[in-house]
């Protein structure tokens, strides 16, 4: 018997979800003691507040999905369940990652967990697990197979499914984001134009459900039963209307965020990188690859036919060294060869 839906009913409606409590108090217990251990560490460098911040939104994100209005209404209201999805796959995850778990980690724990901790990040099942393919293909899964397969009226009618459903969205988003727009030490490290193509790959996944949801009837898969259905409730059909207009432009104007967001981070790096050292990424490739052929790390000369190790990670050198170098280098490969008979 509850009172149709609107912010006030939102706000003041919540209902307990055992397992996302423990999940939220455990995770934001787990995290706090690491800042606490980082900051008695490292008393001149402190964990980032507005890391912690990111984080512990995240979980109130979670909380605000299951527990409270949103949470409480999603058997009722099609639209609301597709609110509900969004915010547990495309704003808690983000939020998450940006906090830095798994950094935190290491930077708070000693060994043995710290060995432990960097095994796992490193092993095979988690190099798997995050691997940027997989994510795609996990994502695009569960928007369309819980939306627009027969799952759907499984995930309506079974209340254990359904909660289960929450937790396999939060965890299918962490996936997802995590190579695409986080920083953790996992195996994979994805250029910013791949991260940028991605989520711009991604995109019509949310589109074509929100688009099939927004022309589908009453037999579509997932409508509530309109028996069920409160006299204040909008038509079912209605109902999954709006429904596929949030996952349709709510979705969509999400993933643009995020694309925005990933292209103020490339920025950013470009910005630091050519502030850092005083040239663009062109001048710099220019000048590894000059150094690399002059002179080695101690001041060896590199073999005239250019071969030899890689010494483009040396320190770089001064415009009159460089220059110097360069002209020796060129005189070495107009010498004739030992035994070069005229």
């Amino acid at each position: 018997m509850l009172p149709p839906f609107g912010w006030y009913p939102a706000v003041t409606h919540w209902q307990f979800a055992p397992v996302v409590t423990a999940f939220v108090v455990l995770s934001a217990g787990l995290y706090l003691w690491g800042v606490h251990r980082v900051a008695k560490k490292h008393p001149a460098r402190p964990w980032p507040r507005w890391r912690t911040g990111m984080f512990l939104a995240g979980l109130a994100v979670v909380v605000l999905a299951t527990e409270g209005g949103i949470g409480v209404y999603d058997d009722i209201l099609f639209w609301d369940h597709m609110v509900q999805h969004l915010m547990l796959i495309m704003i808690a995850p983000p939020l998450l990652i940006a906090g830095q778990p798994i950094i935190l980690l290491l930077h708070a724990s000693r060994n043995p967990l710290h060995t432990w901790a960097k095994k796992v990040v490193r092993s095979r099942v988690v190099t798997f697990l995050t691997w940027p393919v997989l994510g795609f293909l996990l994502y695009a899964g569960a928007i369309a197979g819980a939306h627009l397969t027969g799952l759907a009226n499984v995930i309506e009618e079974n209340a254990f499914v359904h909660n289960l459903e929450h937790g396999l969205f939060l965890l299918v988003g962490f996936l997802f984001f995590l190579p695409l727009l986080g920083r953790e030490p996992i195996h994979w490290r994805l250029s910013y134009p791949i991260r940028f193509v991605t989520l711009v790959l991604v995109m019509p996944v949310d589109t074509f459900t929100g688009l099939i949801l927004g022309y589908g009837n009453a037999g579509t898969p997932g409508v509530p039963d309109p028996a069920e259905q409160p006299a204040w409730a909008p038509g079912v059909v209605q109902d999954l209307h709006w429904g596929g207009a949030i996952m349709w432009i709510a979705g969509d104007a999400l993933m643009f965020g995020l694309m925005m967001l990933v292209f103020l981070q490339w920025s950013q790096d470009e910005r630091d990188t050519g502030r850092g050292r005083g040239r663009g990424w062109l001048e710099q490739a220019r000048r590894a690859n000059m150094a690399r052929l002059v002179t080695g790390p101690d001041g060896e000369d590199a073999p005239a036919d250019g071969s030899g190790p890689d010494w483009s990670s040396q320190k770089s050198i001064d415009d009159d060294e460089h220059l110097a170098a360069y002209n020796a280098y060129l005189a070495r490969l107009n010498q004739p060869k030992s035994g070069h008979r005229h």
